[in-house]
């Protein structure tokens, strides 16, 4: 037994399935019986071969326990929960399911291994005239270049996936008892309609050997072929090592699926003359759309399916932050991009006339989760490289219907402000997003689109996904803002670039107005009036240079670190310090904080400066609910803060905390108690005593504490260590890449030590 097989038989339950019949006794069976013995999951296995010498050949490499060149032989020992799996190639699995016609005991389970699962329910109703209910059709999505009883390991599956395809009349039993099975051998179980499947398996599998099968028979008839495969890259062979797989097994595979297969045939073949058409005219931003959206899409998939992240940091299942005690920050820093202009300087790019050149964009999750969006509708988008973006517009009307459901990951600007430009399309589209978003509330821009006749639908209680149906006739309203929200406004009124009339939205506190600036910067009318901003539908957006300055709530946990550790002095370059955005150096600098703007300049319409922060002792106040909006998400930074002044701060009017990637007003009260500070929660905010006053004392205790998956309490609680006297460990921190992708780099290039584990 390798390794792998000897883990995955640990813990195991026994039994789970009584005897495992494996009719076809090769790389697919075989591998199932060899790892289902190694996690000790049934009491025999029998294998089930034509010929003799294969039978004997299992036994003698212990791949089955004893075998039988006929079916008929062993079936009358069968009894309830036995399985019996039918390996065999597509185009046979009828013969085996003849064999067992009025004569299977009653409680064994059939199940199979064929990729083509349209005839497999085909043949069943050859054989008994229906899809008995003991037969459980599935396909494990696993091989090899081997085949054989030789090729069998008791490894093969696992983390790799399952797909069961049970129909309605499917005994429950029967389906658990599969399900179970292959979960013990450490396979990914999932379940998927037949039609689906073969779809599906026709376009990411039996197209590709099509292709594959193709190249190479294409070059072996050429005069150079020898020098073709000797001086080939890894690519090629890496390609089209799969046509070395079994021509039996593939021919069937084509004449079982002809009809699914032809039909991906048809669409790549479409594809590849267009593609020709444009090599031959020299069509150079047709090329660069077709190889930037494939490399995108290549790298998003998978991704994409499992519902994870597009960076590596959030690949691994578990980021954790050990932040060790002491130190200071120093040195001239620059933080990434602003976050809400890269997400709008993707979106309205997207819709301009010409190209837009993007400077200074932010690489993290949520703007990537928004480029790859408007990659999906069509438009060509080379980049990011060292934050420099250059996008294709389409216009006003140019975006496509996605190939499936846009998915944002944990950014909730990108769902809500793509809500608004999506319900003025004339296709469908479905929002959706990974866990964290799919519990936050959508109806607040919902609301708004269906008073302006967009047709929207939310999941349960007003979450994702969001589902918007094209097509319809948006008229113009004139919207006051329950609550403070940019992200709100900023739907409506792109919304309101596609409805007949004026749409107004009127705020009851400011919020950032990134969505006017830019708007105006793209050429577009827009009208402001103190709270009230206005949009009239039906006009065009040109293109334009955008240079995104560094992001203020970045920069705001580097202000805190210098503010609270003595002998700190910063500098924080070209900070965007939009007077909608700057509540956090107000509320600081009302705490004592030693702060100061140089080099003030406007890039692009965005006031920016470099951000001068020196060590200053800090004392708590009552946080002016002026100032909420515009530093609702520095508070959890602020908090920290708070904490280090001498006396209490307050915190009132911020109930919006409690809606963002997490509940952020408990999830800091709960995280600061265990760092040994009095922080009590408020249904809209905090009462947080401080405990400054020397400056060079400890303010928090060590200890372990939970960002719940909330990057901006994740990096807080990080520089909360600069005045701490323990290590301070800080779990599931792997979104600190939705905003800040090099925040560990950077603080510990500043001064602070940061360990990620």
């Amino acid at each position: 037994m390798s390794e792998a097989g000897a883990q995955n038989g640990q813990g195991a339950r026994g039994n789970i399935v009584g005897r495992l019949v494996v009719v076809g006794i090769g790389l697919i069976g075989g591998s199932l019986a060899l790892s289902l013995k190694a996690a000790s999951g049934c009491r025999e296995v029998i294998g089930v071969a034509r010929r003799a010498q294969t039978c004997e050949q299992a036994v003698a490499l212990g791949v089955v326990d004893r075998s039988v060149t006929d079916l008929g032989d062993i079936l009358p020992e069968l009894e309830a929960g036995d399985v019996i799996f039918v390996a065999v190639p597509t185009l046979t699995v009828e013969a085996v399911f003849a064999q067992l016609k009025d004569r299977l005991p009653a409680g064994v389970t059939v199940t199979d291994g064929a990729s083509v699962k349209g005839s497999v329910i085909a043949a069943a109703k050859n054989v008994w005239g229906r899809v008995p209910d003991f037969l459980v059709p599935g396909h494990p999505i696993a091989g090899s270049e081997q085949s054989g009883v030789t090729a069998a390991r008791d490894d093969l599956y696992i983390a790799h996936r399952i797909i069961l395809t049970p129909l309605e009349n499917t005994g429950a039993d029967h389906v658990q008892r599969i399900h179970a099975m292959w979960e013990a051998v450490g396979a990914e179980v999932l379940s998927m309609p037949v039609a689906e499947h073969d779809e599906v398996l026709a376009a990411t599998s039996h197209l590709p050997h099509v292709i594959a099968f193709g190249l190479v028979d294409t070059l072996a008839h050429d005069a150079e072929n020898e020098n073709i495969f000797r001086y080939a890259a890894g690519g090629f062979r890496d390609f089209t090592r799969i046509a070395s797989s079994d021509p039996v097994m593939w021919r069937d595979i084509m004449l079982a699926n002809r009809d699914a297969i032809l039909k991906s045939i048809d669409l790549y073949t479409s594809n590849l003359e267009s593609l020709r058409s444009a090599i031959a005219s020299g069509d150079s931003e047709h090329l660069m759309g077709v190889f930037t959206r494939a490399k995108a899409a290549r790298d998003h998939f998978t991704k994409m399916l499992a519902k994870k992240a597009y960076t590596e940091t959030m690949e691994a299942k578990e980021v954790t932050f050990v932040a060790r005690p002491g130190g200071a920050v120093n040195g001239d820093l620059r933080v990434p991009g602003d976050k809400s202009m890269s997400h709008r300087s993707i979106m309205l790019g997207s819709l301009a006339e010409g190209v837009t050149e993007v400077e200074g964009f932010l690489e993290g999750e949520d703007a990537l989760a928004t480029l790859q969006a408007f990659r999906d509708m069509g438009v060509v988008i080379e980049g990011p490289v060292n934050g420099r973006v250059t996008i294709h517009g389409v216009g006003m009307h140019g975006l496509q219907a996605p190939p499936g459901p846009l998915y944002v990951g944990n950014s909730g600007t990108s769902m809500r402000l793509l809500a608004g430009l999506l319900a003025g399309q004339q296709f469908d589209s479905v929002l959706t997003g990974d866990e964290s978003l799919s519990k936050r509330p959508m109806n607040r821009v919902a609301n708004p689109l269906r008073e302006m006749g967009a047709a929207v639908e939310t999941g349960e209680d007003g979450r994702p996904p969001v589902k918007i149906t094209g097509g319809q006739a948006l008229r113009a309203i004139d919207y006051t803002l329950p609550m403070a929200s940019a992200q709100v406004k900023s739907c409506v009124l792109l919304a309101g670039l596609y409805a007949e009339g004026e749409t107004s939205t009127t705020e009851p506190a400011p919020t950032r107005d990134h969505t006017e600036r830019m708007l105006a910067g793209f050429g577009y009318d827009v009208r402001r009036d103190g709270p009230r901003a206005s949009v009239t539908g039906g006009g065009k957006l040109a293109a334009c240079h955008i240079d995104v300055p560094a992001d203020i709530s970045s920069a705001t946990f580097l202000m805190v670190a210098a503010s609270i550790a003595p002998g700190s002095d910063v500098l924080l370059q070209h900070v965007g310090i939009n007077p909608t955005r700057d509540g956090a150096i107000n509320i600081l600098r009302a705490m004592g904080a030693d702060i100061t703007l140089e080099n003030r300049r406007e890039v692009g319409g965005e006031p920016v400066a470099d951000i001068r922060v020196r060590y200053a002792p800090l004392k708590g106040i009552q946080i002016p609910e002026d100032q909420v909006p515009l530093a609702i998400d520095e508070f959890p930074a602020i908090f920290v803060a708070a904490s280090c002044a001498e006396g209490q701060t307050v915190l009132t009017g911020a109930e919006e905390l409690r809606v963002k990637e997490s509940d952020r007003i408990q999830a800091m009260a709960d995280g600061l108690k265990i760092l040994g500070i009095n922080a009590e929660p408020t249904p809209d905010g905090i009462v947080i005593q401080g405990k400054g006053g020397n400056g060079e004392a400890a303010v928090f205790g060590g200890g372990e504490v939970d960002s719940l998956g909330d990057h901006r309490i994740a990096m807080s609680f990080a520089v909360a260590a600069l005045r701490a006297s323990a290590d301070i460990r800080i779990q599931h921190c792997a979104n600190v890449a939705t905003s800040f992708p090099n925040f560990a780099e950077l603080a510990n290039g500043a001064g602070m030590n940061l360990d990620v584990r």
